[in-house]
């Protein structure tokens, strides 16, 4: 009896670094996702978009910043989260169809999977375009920046 099913994902992107500033920008993104059976593509489509952008503003936008034991930016005004201007111009999904009898008329999860490697993709890609080696989330321009200026150092 198996119990769970297994699901894959690949990502792919391509980011700009404004060199002045260290702001990043994800210009184009392919996400391809192993979902089982799509039962329905434009849904499953949207999950893995919407799930790229929430994992995009976990690796270059959001953060808690605490003060002492207490949240100094509890509110959206303050806590960024991507939009749709942050939104990559090019985002491609790409449904990657198995078959899994486990699951219902084939089907696997697509939500979650989506998620998983954006950070990862993302902090490579701007590690590659930089010669950065930045290890901390999120990817803020003062982080880039430095890492940028430590690199040139290095070399």
């Amino acid at each position: 009896m198996q119990i769970g099913a297994f699901v894959f994902n690949a990502m792919a992107v391509d980011v700009s670094v404004d060199e002045t500033t260290g702001k990043s920008r994800v210009n184009r993104a392919w996400s391809a996702c192993d979902v089982g059976r799509a039962i329905n593509p434009k849904m499953v489509e949207g999950q893995i978009e919407g799930a790229f952008v929430q994992g995009m503003g976990f690796a270059l936008f959001e953060e808690l910043v605490w003060h002492g034991p207490q949240i100094s930016n509890p509110t959206l005004m303050d806590y960024k989260i991507p939009t749709f201007i942050e939104a990559p111009p090019e985002l491609y999904s790409i449904i990657v169809e198995s078959d899994d009898p486990t699951g219902p008329f084939g089907a696997k999860s697509v939500g979650e999977i989506g998620i998983n490697g954006v950070a990862a993709a993302i902090t490579n890609a701007v590690n590659r375009c930089t010669g950065a080696r930045l290890r901390a989330l999120p990817l803020t321009s003062e982080r880039v920046l430095t890492g940028m200026l430590n690199a040139e150092g290095v070399r």
